[in-house]
C-alpha cells in the first residue's frame, strides 16, 4: 500500500511559468518528476492504476524531469518533450493538471515509467509553461513521429 503524501496536500513552491525555471528547477533537484492527475490530494494514499489489467501499481506513475546522461541536445528540448509526452491525459479530463513532484522509486509500471511512494508536491505547472513546451516541442522535434513513420 502506498505511503502518504504530505499532510497539507500544498505545493513546496510557487508555481512554475517557463521552461527556463524548470530547467534552474530540475538543475538545483535532479529527482523531481512529473505527473499529471487531479492533484495531490486526490493521489493521496493510492498508487495509479494500470487501466488494462484493473491492477493497482504501487506508486503514482510519473515521468523523469532530469535528462538521461546520454542526451546532449539542450535540457529545455528533454524537458519539453516530457511535458508534451501525457499532455493528453489533461485535454481529455479537464480536472487533470502538470505537477511536479518527488518521492521514493518503488519499480516500474506496464510502460517502463517510474513509480512513486511517499509523494511529495513540489510545484503546479502554469498553462503558459506548457504552451511553450508545446511550440518548443513542434519547433525541435518531428513530433509524434514513430519508428512506422
Amino acid at each position: 500500500m502506498p505511503g502518504r503524501m504530505l499532510e497539507r496536500h500544498e505545493f513546496e513552491r510557487e508555481p512554475v511559468g517557463s521552461l527556463a525555471e524548470l530547467e534552474d528547477l530540475i538543475a538545483q533537484r535532479p529527482e523531481l518528476h512529473l505527473r499529471y492527475s487531479e492533484g495531490p490530494a486526490q493521489d493521496d494514499g493510492g498508487g495509479s492504476i494500470d487501466t488494462e489489467s484493473g491492477l493497482e501499481l504501487p506508486g503514482l506513475s510519473v515521468n523523469p524531469l532530469a535528462p538521461e546522461p546520454w542526451w546532449t541536445r539542450p535540457v529545455a528540448d528533454w524537458l519539453a518533450r516530457q511535458l508534451c509526452q501525457y499532455r493528453h491525459l489533461a485535454e481529455a479530463n479537464p480536472a487533470r493538471f502538470a505537477w511536479v513532484l518527488t518521492g521514493r522509486l518503488v519499480g516500474r509500471g506496464p510502460d517502463c515509467e517510474p513509480l512513486l511512494d511517499d509523494a511529495i508536491p513540489v510545484a503546479r505547472l502554469e498553462k503558459g509553461l506548457l504552451e511553450e513546451a508545446d511550440s518548443r516541442y513542434r519547433a525541435a522535434f518531428d513530433a509524434e513521429r514513430g519508428p512506422e513513420d
